[in-house]
């Protein structure tokens, strides 16, 4: 707590004797800005008011610079450097003009050459405008301004339960409170007999390449069978020639299909028509 109210102490006392010397600063600079609102043509009130124009303008530019950031705090920067430089100018050249002081100088008069005497001239002149403009945009960009949200903090890494458990169990004896526990042993896997299992594994291949291969897309033009399509009249006449001599138990709509390259619909309706065929000619037929 002392060192708390110590450095609050040390601040404001800091912060005093800032305002004190910017204070005696603005006092040095307000007796020469109001001698050269004289020499350029201002009023007793206008020259008075002059001063707190142009360094009223540098102070206002510092605040805006510390509350804004980015590009309007770049902007606030450049105009606190220019003001604070056109003041540093007219500060000297009222102090290489002795005549300024007593107010003895000719009206519009800065300089001896009459170039730097437009200069000068158009400085100090320009300075009241360019405070209106210069201090309405800042105060604009103030009041428009949105801080920058601060990130939430990162929060702490959660610490794996299986990775504690494991760090434990490497400690030492004496660090351990308690012997660990050994894990339990797995339970023993009974392994088949390699003669029990090649039956089973052939029966599996076997079936697996018995399974007719699904097609996966279309088949090209060029890969497409050239034999022209049989209508059913003739597909029946060479279904009774191949199976004029098989016996009813063969006479399959599988073994159709395999003999007449056809499909299994056609080889069906062929079994069915021979079947009846046969059956009509007195054949027993084998269901």
């Amino acid at each position: 707590m002392v060192s708390v109210s110590l450095n609050r102490k040390g601040r404001a006392a800091l912060v005093l004797a800032l305002v004190a010397v910017v204070g005696m600063a603005f006092r040095v600079s307000w007796n020469a800005l109001r001698d050269i609102a004289n020499a350029v043509g201002a009023d007793d009130t206008a020259a008075t008011l002059y001063p707190f124009v142009v360094d009223g303008l540098m102070a206002l530019a510092l605040v805006a610079a510390l509350v804004l950031d980015g590009k309007d705090r770049t902007f606030a920067l450049r105009v606190l450097g220019a003001y604070t430089l056109a003041s540093l100018v007219l500060n000297y050249v009222h102090g290489l003009v002795p005549e300024l002081h007593d107010a003895t100088a000719g009206w519009g008069r800065l300089a001896a050459g009459e170039y730097a005497n437009w200069v000068l001239v158009l400085l100090a002149t320009s300075l009241p405008v360019g405070s209106i403009y210069f201090g309405s945009d800042l105060v604009a960009k103030v009041l428009h301004h949105q801080p920058t949200p601060v990130p939430d903090p990162i929060p702490a890494p959660i610490v794996n339960a299986e990775e504690s458990t494991e760090t434990i169990s490497y400690r030492s004896t004496p660090d351990l409170l308690e012997s660990t526990p050994l894990p339990a042993l797995a339970a023993a896997v009974p392994v088949p007999d390699p003669a029990e299992v090649e039956p089973i594994v052939r029966s599996a291949v076997a079936a697996e390449s018995v399974r007719p291969r699904r097609a996966t897309g279309r088949v090209p033009a060029v890969a497409r069978p050239t034999r022209p399509k049989r209508t059913p009249d003739q597909l029946l006449a060479e279904a009774r020639k191949v199976t004029a001599g098989w016996p009813d138990a063969k006479l399959t709509a599988e073994g159709i299909r395999l003999e007449l390259h056809t499909s299994p619909v056609n080889a069906r309706m062929l079994r069915d028509t021979l079947r009846a065929e046969r059956a009509a000619e007195g054949g027993a037929v084998a269901v």
